[in-house]
């Protein structure tokens, strides 16, 4: 009997079946926690910078800046005061890095991928269930396309939604928030708390109204998946790998203009919510 943690076999056990399967599958370490405040500072900060970078977003955009220069000032306003707060999170608490999950293994690179699947054909159906069943609005959070889309853009796009955006949100909410909810709530609690918060912070009120009711419905899912990766392997390489898959498959689907061309295409309504809703992150 060899016990598989994930990595690596543990060496082959002896004796009984019962006896060798309890000596080779060792009690798992608890997932490290941290206080209430951190997760709630963090939600906090986060949401105060988004405000922020909207604002100012909407100002910059009558200015007529570089693309670079004012997807850098975006990025900036947006994530800058959360890591901020983060790096204040991780010094009090001690133990580095490591006591949010930052750190990551080759194993990663095959549980990030399979999470953003999961997570993604869970997100489609139960948001297109909730539509259908009950009328709930919905609207992506992506906008169509334009054509004068130049180089500079598409890599404005990419270091934000691809880079920027998997490495600051996960390390705020499966890194801070969760593990600040787990110690008040519990694992169990945290994992949807969390999730539900990540849906509400991609809400957008004064741009997309009650839209935004589907929207934060199908992110909270996408956000309670990369959550539980989180908690089961104790890490944020994965749900990292998982958001920037996710966000790249829809930059992939924006940008190429595949979304465009599919709601000129499809008449019907429940097609044009698939569509909606594969070009959401």
């Amino acid at each position: 009997v060899r016990y598989f943690d994930g990595v690596a076999w543990a060496p082959i056990a002896a004796g009984p079946l019962p006896n060798a399967a309890a000596a080779a599958a060792p009690a798992r370490d608890p997932l490290p926690t941290l206080p209430l405040s951190a997760a709630l500072g963090a939600i906090a900060v986060l949401a105060c910078s988004l405000v922020v970078q909207h604002t100012v977003a909407r100002q910059v955009a009558d200015l007529d800046w570089p693309v670079l220069a004012s997807a850098g000032l975006s990025i900036v306003l947006a994530y800058g005061p959360s890591l901020w707060w983060c790096r204040r999170v991780i010094r009090q608490a001690g133990g580095g890095a490591e006591r949010v999950g930052w750190r990551a293994r080759w194993v990663d690179t095959a549980w990030g991928p399979i999470t953003w699947i999961g997570s993604y054909v869970a997100q489609v159906i139960i948001v297109l269930l909730a539509v259908v069943t009950f009328g709930l609005p919905f609207e992506s959070n992506v906008d169509t396309t334009s054509d004068d889309i130049t180089t500079t853009y598409v890599i404005a796009m990419i270091v934000s939604a691809v880079i920027a955006a998997p490495l600051v949100e996960e390390l705020v909410f499966r890194g801070v928030v969760l593990r600040g909810l787990a110690g008040s709530l519990g694992v169990v609690a945290a994992v949807p708390v969390q999730g539900v918060l990540f849906g509400l912070a991609h809400v957008d009120p004064i741009d997309r109204g009650w839209g935004n009711l589907g929207l934060a419905l199908g992110l909270s899912v996408v956000g309670c998946g990369l959550g539980l990766t989180a908690v089961l392997t104790r890490r944020l390489g994965a749900p990292i790998i998982a958001h920037a898959c996710l966000n790249g498959f829809v930059l992939t689907l924006v940008l190429s203009g595949v979304a465009d061309e599919l709601n000129r295409d499809l008449d019907a309504e429940l097609a044009r919510l698939v569509v909606a809703v594969l070009a959401t992150r």
